[in-house]
C-alpha cells in the first residue's frame, strides 16, 4: 500500500546545537526550512541551483513481503523492552501511550508533544473507521501531513479477532505530532455515534531523544558498527557539513545528495545509498535484512544542513523501505528498493568503481553519523597529506582481505556509507566497521554478489 509522501523539515546536528547553547547560555535556535536542492540526474546540477518542493546470514539470500503488504509490526519486532541489535546506533525513545480517537463522544484530535526531540512516530494499535474516514499524522503548522485510509473491512476482521495488526505512521520531524480523525460526513441520525467499536487507538510513540534523554544517557562513546568493532573518529572529527563543499568539491556535494538516512523501527539508524540509476538502494546487512524490516524503515533523502555550520535544513523527503533483494552477512551488505520511487529519483544516484583499490587512494565517505544532517569525511589529521585515503587494501572484515581501511572520520549510524574515491567519484567500499582504522567492504566483491539485480 503507497503512503503519501511528504517534504519535512529536519534538525541540524544536536550535538552541534547542544555545544552552542553551552557557549552562549541560553537554548539554542530551532532549525527552519530552507527550501530544496534536487539533482535531477547522477550528473551534477549547477551548485547554486535550488527548488522549493511543495508540502506535501545466507549469500544473497532474497526476502520478498506480499504485494499490498500493510505497515504491521512484523511478528519478530521489537518493542520498548528489547535491546538494538548490533550495529544498529539508537537516536531515539519508544514510550507506551493510551489515547483513543474515537465515535462515541471521544475526541477527535490529540497532540503528543516531546520537548527538544528531533521526530515524532506514531504506532496505531486500532485503524477501525467508517468508509470515507481517515486519520492524519502532521506538525503542529500543517506543512508535514501524513494520511492513513481506514480499511473498514480489515479492521473489523482484526477487531473481532482481537488481534489487530497495528500500523506505523511516517514520522513527523520535529518535536510535536498532532493526530487527527477526519469524518467523511456528519451523523446526522446520530447512529453512527452509537457503534462504539469504531475508533483509532494509539498505543505508543518513538521519538527522538529529547535534553532530558540525552543528559540521561551520558553516553561516552560512538555506537557500534558491528559486534565488538566501534565506530571511530580518529584523531580530530575532520568531517564537515555535505553544503561547505558546495563551492569547493561540487561535484563531492552533489554526490552526497544519493546519500540518505535510515530510520529504523522508529528508533535506530544507519545510513544507506541510491545505487544506479533504477531504484536500487544499499546499506549494511547489519542494518537490516528481510523485507519485513525494510519496510519498517524509513528513507530519508536531502536530510542536509542548507549553510555551512548552520542550523537551517533542506526539507528532506521521506519515503518507505520495500523489498530486499539480496543481503549477505559476510560481506555486510543489504540491496533493497523503496517505495515512492519517482519522489527520490531527483536526488540523484551513485555509480561503482570495480576496480580494487589500492593504498593511498584518496577517499571521501558521505554520512549521517548519530542521524545528523548529511555530512562529507574527506579530511584526516591522519593521513600524510591531510586527505583521507586507503590505508590497506587487503584488510580483514568479516572475510579475509574483504576490506578497504581508512582514517575517515565515522559515528555510529555512519554504518552502510558509501566510501567513495575522489578520483572516480565512484563507490569503492561499502562503510561498516571502525577502530581506527575505520573499514569498508570491497564493492568489488558485493558487486559479484548482486549484479543480476542491477
Amino acid at each position: 500500500m503507497r503512503r503519501t509522501v511528504a517534504w519535512v523539515v529536519g534538525a541540524c546536528s544536536v550535538v552541534a546545537l547542544a555545544g552552542v547553547a553551552a557557549a552562549v547560555g541560553q537554548p539554542a535556535p530551532r532549525p527552519v526550512w530552507s527550501g530544496t536542492e534536487t539533482s535531477a540526474t547522477g550528473t551534477p546540477a549547477p551548485a547554486d541551483r535550488v527548488e522549493t518542493d511543495p508540502v506535501l546470514p545466507g549469500a544473497d539470500r532474497p526476502a520478498s513481503a506480499p504485494a499490498g503488504h500493510d505497515r504491521a509490526q512484523p511478528a519478530t519486532g521489537r518493542d520498548e523492552h528489547t535491546s538494538v541489535p548490533a550495529g544498529r546506533d539508537r537516536i531515539g525513545t519508544l514510550k507506551p501511550v493510551e489515547r483513543v480517537l474515537g465515535y462515541l463522544d471521544g475526541e477527535r484530535s490529540t497532540t503528543l508533544h516531546y520537548p527538544g526531540a528531533d521526530y515524532v512516530k506514531v504506532h496505531f494499535d486500532r485503524l477501525l473507521m467508517l468508509p470515507g474516514d481517515h486519520v492524519t499524522v502532521a506538525s503542529p503548522d500543517g506543512t508535514e501531513v501524513h494520511r492513513i485510509d481506514g480499511d473498514p473491512v480489515d479492521g473489523l476482521v482484526d477487531a473481532l479477532r482481537g488481534s489487530p495488526a497495528g500500523r506505523w505512521a511516517m514520522s513527523v520531524s520535529g518535536d510535536t505530532a498532532v493526530v487527527t480523525l477526519h469524518r467523511a460526513r456528519p451523523d446526522l441520525l446520530g447512529l453512527e455515534s452509537r457503534l462504539a467499536g469504531l475508533g483509532v487507538g494509539i498505543d505508543r510513540v518513538a521519538h527522538g531523544r529529547t535534553g532530558a534523554d540525552r543528559e540521561a544517557a551520558a553516553e561516552p562513546g560512538p555506537g557500534a558498527a558491528g559486534p565488538g568493532r566501534e565506530e571511530s573518529i580518529c584523531g580530530r572529527n575532520d568531517s564537515r557539513d555535505a553544503i561547505c563543499y558546495r563551492s569547493s568539491d561540487p561535484v563531492a556535494y552533489q554526490r552526497s545528495k544519493a546519500v540518505a538516512r535510515l530510520l529504523i523501527n522508529g528508533t535506530e539508524l544507519c545510513t544507506a545509498w541510491r545505487l544506479g540509476a533504477t531504484n536500487r538502494m544499499m546499506t549494511n546487512h547489519h542494518c537490516f535484512t528481510s523485507s519485513d524490516e525494510a519496510y519498517q524503515t524509513e528513507v530519508w533523502f536531502n536530510y542536509q544542513c542548507a549553510s555551512c555550520g548552520g542550523y537551517e535544513v533542506f526539507r528532506s523527503t521521506k519515503v518507505w523501505g520495500d523489498q530486499v533483494l539480496s543481503t549477505d552477512r559476510t560481506l555486510d551488505y543489504t540491496l533493497f528498493t523503496v517505495e515512492d520511487f519517482p519522489a527520490v529519483e531527483k536526488f540523484g544516484y551513485l555509480e561503482l568503481d570495480l576496480r580494487r583499490p589500492t593504498r593511498g587512494t584518496e577517499l571521501y565517505i558521505p554520512q549521517h553519523p548519530g542521524g545528523d544532517p548529511t555530512v562529507i569525511a574527506m579530511s584526516s589529521d591522519r593521513d600524510a597529506n591531510g586527505t583521507c585515503a586507503v590505508d590497506n587494501p587487503s584488510y580483514d572484515g568479516y572475510g579475509t582481505a574483504s576490506d578497504i581501511s581508512y582514517h575517515c572520520d565515522t559515528e555510529g549510524g555512519s554504518s552502510g556509507s558509501p566510501v567513495i574515491s575522489r578520483s572516480s567519484n565512484k563507490v569503492i567500499a561499502l562503510h561498516h566497521f571502525g577502530g581506527c582504522p575505520n573499514s569498508g567492504v570491497r564493492i568489488d566483491l558485493i558487486h559479484e554478489r548482486i549484479r543480476q539485480h542491477l
